[in-house]
């Protein structure tokens, strides 16, 4: 019983050191300094207007879903319950796509949680001319690539597919 005192106690001390970004500029400020994090910038041969008619098309029915993964070994079952909620803000200068993610099940949060979830996810998308435009992508440098292939396929306009977000 001490000993699980002495760990509760710890985490709960701990608790306090960890913080996570709670807006979206906060989480782009955060990204070139964060372990397995990076920034990754493409150029598209589309207008921004087209850009965000297809981040708008999307983004609702691909990213806006709950997945459901269980994992089971031979000494551990585990289920996961995430909700995956986007975010679109769209004007003639800028346009910026945002997924956060929250556990509804089988994850402990150790810091202050944004409403509707962790950011996971921040794609800027800004006009270089009338037909290209540049993404910039804020994102883990690692996992997602079904959804970051998504995400470039509907910037560019070549692929509308929804990424598999069970990977």
């Amino acid at each position: 019983m001490k000993q699980f005192l002495l760990i509760a106690f710890t985490l709960l001390l701990f608790t306090g050191c960890i913080s996570h970004p709670q807006t979206a500029q906060e989480f782009r400020v955060a990204i070139p300094d964060a372990f397995m994090a990076e920034v990754e910038t493409i150029v598209v041969d589309k207008p921004l207007s087209e850009v965000a008619k297809n981040f708008k098309k999307r983004a609702k029915k691909c990213l806006d879903v709950k997945i459901k993964t269980v994992s089971q070994s031979s000494t551990s079952y585990q289920v996961l319950i995430a909700n995956y909620h986007p975010t679109l803000i769209s004007n003639t200068k800028k346009v910026e796509l945002h997924l956060q993610r929250h556990y509804e099940s089988g994850v402990m949060n150790v810091s202050q949680e944004p409403k509707n979830g962790y950011y996971l996810l921040v794609v800027d998308a800004i006009p270089i001319s009338n037909n290209k435009t540049k993404i910039v992508f804020y994102r883990p440098s690692m996992g997602f690539d079904s959804l970051i292939r998504s995400i470039k396929g509907w910037a560019s306009g070549k692929t509308l597919a929804c990424p598999d977000l069970t990977q």
